[in-house]
């Protein structure tokens, strides 16, 4: 599994930046990763995943978890999601998709 080698908050773009090991460069806009916030507040106790819409997300700072995931905190106070590496690589990844159902609502 790759690993950031580098995470960049771009604060004018509204945007995270992560540089992977494996020379993989990912791009997250705040209103994307907000809305994908994997915490049981956001996403409750089910299996499934969906995007919450929150206004003008802004991110305030980042914190590490370990070796395996970062902790945003955003400027709304909400700051319990857990961001793991792999599942900010499959938001990479699956970032057309996961957009597509973001448009639906």
């Amino acid at each position: 599994m790759p690993h950031p080698a580098l995470i960049i908050p771009v604060m004018e773009e509204k945007s995270l930046r992560i540089l992977w090991d494996d020379d993989l460069l990912s791009e997250y806009s705040f209103t994307y990763l907000r809305g994908w916030c994997p915490c049981a507040v956001c996403q409750g106790h089910g299996g499934t995943r969906n995007f919450i819409p929150v206004e003008n997300p802004q991110l305030e700072s980042i914190s590490a978890v370990g070796n395996y995931a970062i902790t945003p905190r955003w400027t709304d106070g909400h700051d319990t999601g857990i961001y793991t590496f792999e599942y900010l690589r499959t938001l990479s990844e699956q970032h057309e998709t996961l957009s597509q159902e973001q448009a639906k609502g």
